[in-house]
């Protein structure tokens, strides 16, 4: 059998478009390598990121994101060596182009940029926070982000903007904090842990949201409102293990105590799991950016709205009924090494001249 690759973007999370695919082969892609030496093959990939769903109030299509699989075949020889004249390939280069990296949402975050990979020959699963690695070749040069990347084994290696973290590993993160809520023991039986979907996504998934704590004020933190900025959701992930005592010993720190103590916590761990499973960078499944649904801020744009952002519409009746003292919206960023809270700046609470007569300048410090 001879070498080749075949590249989709079908799984979970996945995102990429093959501008030099042929008629009808538009959800994947098959490349015949050039053998340049009887052992070694090499090839050139171009690869486009898929934008997502046109935003009318910002009268864009958002891109960055990507992933996608590629899947090598006969490399090694064994069976697939062909003829007995033929010498088995034994690796295969590869230099992936994001060709119109020029044009996504931010292409000044390129300069620097690592792409990920999973050098596993299978998918990544929920336990696998070890499967990355970052390909240091990654350039961008005249316009592409462009990368190489040997394949020494036939199977799957995954290629992504930022690690994986998908639904499998969301619906996994809401049944843990489930079962400690339900086994939940004396020392954290105290604190009131629950966990209620707030409602339903357009393309019907839920929207879970866990509580905890029994302080007096009232503080919710979501994650992911732009879903290709996955490491919201890694952050999630660790909040809410600490918070449950998820971990081998099951035990509350006290800097964890004393936070249940003083607050009642309302988690939402993903904001947009259509966005997340489609592989987009920034709206759901109807293309709303769910940062900007939150209040009406143009006349013919009414938000939230239900048949465009139920995710907004949903946690914000849950804020009515809870009230809010605090809030945090974490987000993910292009160039940063770390997730940001964002928002809280532009609320009269956050001014040193709040009309509450509230010393911003205080919360700001915060």
């Amino acid at each position: 059998m001879a070498v080749k690759i075949s590249i989709t973007a079908s799984h979970d999370g996945g995102n990429i478009q093959f501008p030099n695919a042929s008629p009808g082969d538009a959800h994947g892609m098959v490349v015949h390598p050039t053998i340049t030496s009887g052992r070694t093959a090499k090839c050139t990939v171009s690869l486009h990121v898929r934008p997502d769903v046109f935003t009318s109030l910002e009268d864009i299509a958002h891109m960055q994101y990507f992933s996608f699989r590629v899947f090598v075949s006969g490399l090694h020889g064994g069976h697939d060596a062909g003829t007995a004249d033929e010498e088995p390939i034994k690796l295969l280069t590869v230099t992936y182009e994001i060709a119109n990296a020029h044009a996504v949402s931010y292409p000044e975050a390129w300069p620097g940029t690592t792409v990920f990979y999973s050098p596993r020959t299978s998918a990544p699963t929920p336990a696998d926070d070890d499967a990355w690695r970052r390909n240091l070749t990654t350039r961008y040069v005249d316009g592409k982000l462009t990368w190489t990347h040997v394949h020494s084994v036939n199977g799957s290696v995954f290629f992504s903007y930022f690690p994986m973290y998908g639904y499998e590993r969301h619906l996994k993160l809401v049944a843990d904090c489930a079962a400690a809520a339900v086994a939940a023991g004396p020392s954290l039986a105290e604190y009131r842990p629950r966990i209620a979907s707030l409602g339903q996504t357009i393309q019907g998934r839920e929207l879970e949201c866990v509580s905890i704590g029994k302080g007096t004020t009232v503080a919710w933190i979501i994650h992911r409102q732009h879903p290709g900025e996955t490491m919201a959701e890694f952050f999630a992930e660790g909040l809410l293990h600490r918070l449950l005592g998820v971990s081998p010993s099951s035990e509350l720190d006290e800097p964890t105590r004393r936070v249940l103590q003083a607050y009642r916590l309302h988690i939402v761990p993903n904001m947009c799991p259509d966005g997340s499973v489609l592989g987009h960078l920034r709206t759901n499944s109807v293309g709303a950016n769910l940062n900007r649904e939150w209040t009406t801020v143009r006349p013919d744009y009414v938000a939230p709205s239900p048949s465009r952002s139920p995710e907004v519409l949903s946690v914000l009746s849950a804020m009515d009924r809870t009230g809010v003292d605090f809030f945090l919206d974490v987000h993910g960023d292009e160039e940063l090494p770390y997730v940001f809270f964002s928002g809280a700046e532009r609320t009269p609470i956050w001014s040193k001249d709040a009309p509450d007569g509230t010393n911003g300048e205080r919360i700001r410090r915060l």
